[in-house]
């Protein structure tokens, strides 16, 4: 059982998984609660986070197969018990996880006869397979059956499009959503104006993520979704499109980063470690891979160091100007040595 506090205002607000069970490799299921809260706050949390467990938490899918020599997607191989459409919804159902960033290739080579399995797939490293006992194909005869496959990871569901078929590649319908069901439930309590709510939340994923690691996700991209809204209006950026004229913030690295060495707020950015801040596990790994450990370590790099990194990509360095910017909004002053940035 797990407990956590966050402070709101003059209230302590306590979640806490109260049930979590594994029903199958594909299928974990977690219950929390959420409490005290004040009248209609349940609900409004209630709706914003069954959505975004579902809507903002990515996951990972075979998006796309290629076989040798086959003309269409409805054709049958001599000795294979499945056709290719059979064999690609098979594949549509493997569960995957991992630390991806865009797309990787697999692969699987098999010869029969025999049962091809998820245990089959040749996969790179950063990937790995939740239930290798998966089906994919029954080889009756002593026959190869060679398919390339394309993994990407991405969130929502994505529906192939005819256009995106070429020889002997057929895309596949992807659901990258690891959440595969989500309610929640309010329980009032207290009398009269005194009123306050308990949240109860049950989700469902399908093993490539607990659901307490899927509750925490979906609060940390609602945060992220929101967090621009804390910052002072910047400048402004133009363009045009075929309709209408459009302006939006305008955010560059440099800038950012001008401001930040120009706040007042003196705080020792060494004493702080990337573990201490709220940075999504892939950004993490690839700046711990780089040696950098610390917020410092971060500032002295430049837009130029960053971008070398491998798998780091440009909207990396505004999610990262913003932790370190929450991280200089809240530390008490009085908690650090002085130092220049």
């Amino acid at each position: 059982m797990v407990r956590e506090k966050v402070t709101v205002s003059t209230r302590t607000l306590q979640w806490k998984c109260v049930e979590s069970r594994v029903d199958s490799r594909r299928l974990h299921y977690g219950r929390f609660i959420l409490s005290p809260l004040m009248k209609g706050q349940a609900d409004t949390i209630g709706i914003a986070i069954r959505r975004a467990l579902f809507a903002e938490i990515e996951g990972t899918c075979i998006t796309r197969a290629q076989f040798e020599r086959i003309p269409h997607e409805y054709s049958t191989i001599v000795g294979i018990e499945e056709s290719i459409h059979e064999i690609l919804m098979n594949l549509k159902e493997i569960v995957l996880r991992s630390n991806l960033y865009g797309t990787c290739n697999a692969s699987i080579s098999v010869k029969g006869p025999g049962c091809v399995t998820a245990q089959d797939i040749i996969l790179p490293p950063s990937v790995e397979i939740v239930d290798n006992t998966q089906h994919i194909a029954n080889l009756m005869e002593p026959i190869n059956l060679r398919i390339q496959l394309e993994i990407e990871r991405n969130r929502g569901y994505h529906i192939k499009t005819p256009h995106n078929f070429q020889d002997g590649s057929y895309p596949i319908d992807a659901v990258f959503m690891p959440v595969r069901n989500a309610n929640y439930s309010i329980h009032s309590y207290g009398n009269g104006n005194e009123k306050q709510e308990i949240l109860f939340l049950e989700i469902w994923t399908n093993g490539s993520l607990t659901p307490k690691e899927a509750l925490h996700e979906a609060f940390r991209n609602l945060i992220d979704l929101f967090i621009s809204f804390l910052h002072p209006e910047e400048e402004n950026l133009h363009f045009e499109n075929n309709q209408h004229k459009v302006t939006l913030p305008f955010f560059t690295f440099h800038h950012r980063l001008a401001k930040l060495r120009k706040t007042k707020k003196e705080i020792a950015l060494k004493s702080i470690f990337l573990d201490q801040s709220e940075l999504p596990p892939r950004i993490y790994n690839c700046l711990k891979r780089s040696n950098i450990h610390t917020l410092l370590d971060l500032l002295n790099k430049s837009k130029e160091d960053l971008m070398k990194i491998e798998h780091f990509h440009i909207e990396d360095i505004e999610q990262i100007l913003d932790i370190i910017k929450i991280e200089k909004a809240f530390l008490p002053r009085n908690q650090f040595e002085i130092h220049s940035i």
